[in-house]
């Protein structure tokens, strides 16, 4: 049993105790009033330089990539590209075949899709009407290639000219064209007859990633008519993903066009 009279000696003296030099060059025990403290004057914090590089790099374009690989690599470094998470991670400091190292100074490519991208696949497959429709494709026109943008904007002009009408019927043509039958129902037009035409497939210009290569990709008009007479439209785009993983893998073969190393498909320990 423990005499509680003695502790505040005990403390007294604790305090006043010189450290203790555990390890030549630096490591200390101190005894402080909030107790034992150990202090290891050999680590990093207090030198003029680390002993080793660590940490991770994230870059966004492939330029970056190369650029700090080509200032941090060595013949052991081993690099990986994982499709699935769209990196791709170089190990500067990996295992030697006959030593082990650190694998803790690493950079990694983390691609980000462009808005344009996330933009056009946020409307895939959904049909809207007639004026949202419009709005989307003059609000993208840079990216429309055929029909080119002038010729889409004249279709988004109609499309928005035709919201207070009743469609009746569509028709396909031969051109692959999509015509639509319409009366108007505003009090100056009511009973008049007219027409919209649309075409069956259209192409836009896309920029996957950001800082990569623009990719055509192609899309097919939908569209419905609804029992009242409304229509809505949209799109669906031609396999997307596809295209998108074209773009990694042209990515991985320009990384790897600028780097000594094999670029292996995986990801690092």
């Amino acid at each position: 049993m423990t005499d509680t009279s003695l502790q505040p000696v005990i403390d007294t003296a604790t305090r006043a105790a010189e450290p203790h030099q555990l390890q030549p060059g630096g490591y200390y025990i101190v005894n402080t009033p909030a107790g034992v403290r150990e202090i290891d004057l050999t680590g990093d914090q207090y030198k003029d330089a680390p002993t080793r590089k660590t940490g991770t790099t994230t870059v966004r374009d492939v330029a970056g990539f190369t650029t700090y690989y080509g200032k941090h690599a060595d013949d052991a470094t081993e690099v990986y590209a994982d499709a699935e998470r769209l990196t791709v991670t170089a190990v500067l400091d990996a295992h030697r075949a006959d030593a082990p190292r650190w694998a803790g100074h690493r950079l990694t490519l983390a691609l980000r899709t462009t808005d344009a991208w996330r933009q056009w696949l946020a409307k895939d497959g959904e049909l809207s009407g007639q004026e949202e429709f419009a709005e989307f494709i003059e609000d993208h026109l840079p990216e429309l290639l055929e029909p080119t943008a002038a010729e889409m904007l004249e279709i988004a002009q109609s499309i928005q000219g035709a919201t207070k009408a009743e469609f009746q019927s569509s028709t396909r043509l031969v051109s692959g064209q999509r015509q639509f039958q319409f009366v108007e129902t505003t009090t100056a037009k009511a009973g008049q007859k007219g027409q919209l035409t649309v075409p069956e497939t259209f192409t836009i210009g896309l920029v996957p990633f950001e800082g990569s290569e623009g990719y055509r990709v192609s899309a097919r008009f939908r569209y419905r008519l609804g029992r009242d007479g409304a229509l809505s439209l949209g799109y669906k785009l031609e396999r997307p993903g596809d295209i998108l993983r074209t773009a990694f893998a042209d990515v991985v073969t320009a990384i790897g066009e600028q780097i000594t190393q094999p670029v292996m498909n995986g990801t690092p320990a």
